[in-house]
């Protein structure tokens, strides 16, 4: 009975809302960007759009290459030759097992999630990833997604109203559960023989005639979000009819850490994402959440 109820519980999550402009000398985009490191998947809605700019679509294009290492030993991570011949700028995160950090040698401390029988580790070592000639390296390119979504139905907001006005905007948190259905390729319009889902657009809304939806997945650099970032930005340099684009982005489920050195959880979920909502005023939403195992968004 106890594993049943414990199925049956609904994994806690934490979501952080804030709002700010991009000419705010202490808006903390560009940091928040910049130390969510380990990034699987990177999606942008513009309404009122049907398709890229040449300038954007060379952005998108353009976010790879990453590359696989096949069959690399751990302890290769911890060798002298390795650790003096790259350049001590960053740092190494391992994630491990109990036995594993035994073997390596390695000062570390348990993971704050591994409950009372500790059975993960956490370790860091000074040293800045590289190449690794000795072993066979499988060098990939991001997987790109463009569509064109016809008669969207999308959420007013007011970018100084978080918390919505009733009958004039929508919360932050209603656009959040919107785009996960968007993103999902889920039907919006809650029709009573629909058997999968009955979800609809949160109200007030407006119908817009095509919206642009991009979705880039693979593992993808900060420096390459925020570029990406910075161009939709600039959307609104020249008049649009769309009041506002949102730019979403998925960390790896097993990731060590979600914020920069802040331990990342698995267990029932693995998610830690953030969102921005970027208005025709520069004003921005930033919406961040993690799972059932991590701490406070930063």
């Amino acid at each position: 009975m106890a594993t049943l109820r414990r199925l049956r519980e609904a994994p806690r999550h934490l979501l952080v809302c804030e709002k700010s402009n991009f000419g705010n000398h202490k808006s903390r985009h560009r940091h928040l960007v910049q130390t969510h490191y380990y990034n699987y998947r990177v999606s942008f809605l513009i309404p009122e759009c049907g398709i890229l700019s040449e300038e954007l679509k060379n952005l998108v294009m353009n976010t790879g290459p990453y590359y696989f290492v096949k069959n690399l030993p751990l302890h290769e991570l911890i060798t002298p030759e390795f650790i003096s011949t790259f350049i001590k700028k960053g740092k190494l995160i391992l994630s491990l097992d109990k036995d594993t950090y035994e073997e390596t040698g390695l000062q570390g401390h348990p993971s704050q999630f591994s409950g009372r029988k500790i059975m993960k580790f956490s370790s860091e070592e000074s040293t800045m990833m590289s190449y690794f000639s000795k072993y066979q390296i499988q060098e990939h390119q991001p997987k790109v997604a463009l569509s064109t979504l016809r008669d969207l139905q999308c959420p007013v907001l007011q970018s100084s109203e978080l918390e919505g006005t009733p009958e004039v905007s929508c919360r932050a948190l209603e656009l959040f559960d919107w785009l996960g259905a968007v993103f999902s390729n889920v039907d919006l319009n809650n029709e009573p023989n629909n058997f999968i889902s009955t979800y609809c657009c949160p109200e007030p809304s407006t119908v817009v005639a095509k919206a642009y939806l991009c979705t880039i997945t693979g593992f993808i650099l900060p420096e390459k979000i925020c570029l990406l970032l910075e161009h939709l930005c600039h959307y609104f340099d020249e008049p649009k009819l769309a009041p506002w684009v949102t730019l979403s982005v998925q960390g790896f489920a097993d990731s060590p850490v979600s914020w920069e050195k802040n331990e990342h959880g698995f267990r029932k979920g693995g998610e830690h994402l953030y969102n921005f909502v970027i208005f025709n005023n520069q004003d921005y939403w930033l919406q961040m959440a993690v799972g059932a195992n991590d701490h406070c968004p930063p």
